[in-house]
């Protein structure tokens, strides 16, 4: 049984441009999947532009996460330049860490690794790894595998909220 995005823990946390991106995925996927079902066998190599939404979504969900917990400042949060890929990067080089890690931020606050290595880990699959192209890898996704993409983001911000006892 799907939740209802409006009964998440975190929907009333989140900005409105936010869920609007999250509502954008939601109601793409219902429209490829009603137009595949009536269109016969045309099927789009790639579905990442389902996802797109959502990862969006999801970044600026942990923009909000970490200035709210003091692990961002008011300049980052409100700058161009903060890179949540560096900042929740768990192989960061170390000459950075001190300075730009907020995973090990996260790793004190949380007392373990589980929580941030979620975050890291939906990161890169939803947004990372789905988003850049390299000649020798072609990152395309299936329909089933963005629909279970974002399906992680949404879980990912739950236990996210839930972990970080965020109000």
């Amino acid at each position: 049984m799907e939740t209802s995005l409006e009964s998440r823990l975190w929907w009333d946390y989140i900005h409105e441009d936010l869920k609007e991106l999250i509502v954008q995925s939601k109601v793409l996927v219902k429209t490829v999947k009603d137009w595949e079902e009536h269109s016969g066998n045309f099927k789009f190599h790639d579905y990442a532009f389902i996802v797109f939404p959502a990862a969006k979504a999801y970044e600026g969900f942990l923009k909000t996460v970490f200035h709210d917990l003091g692990f961002m400042t008011d300049e980052e949060f409100f700058g161009k330049r903060f890179r949540v890929g560096k900042a929740l990067n768990p192989a960061l080089d170390k000459r950075f860490r001190k300075r730009l890690s907020v995973y090990d931020k996260l790793v004190d606050f949380c007392r373990g690794k589980e929580l941030p290595d979620r975050m890291w880990s939906t990161w890169k699959k939803g947004r990372n790894l789905l988003f850049h192209w390299f000649p020798d890898e072609k990152n395309a996704v299936t329909f089933t595998e963005a629909e279970e993409i974002i399906d992680d983001i949404l879980e990912t911000m739950d236990f996210v909220f839930r972990g970080c006892k965020l109000k």
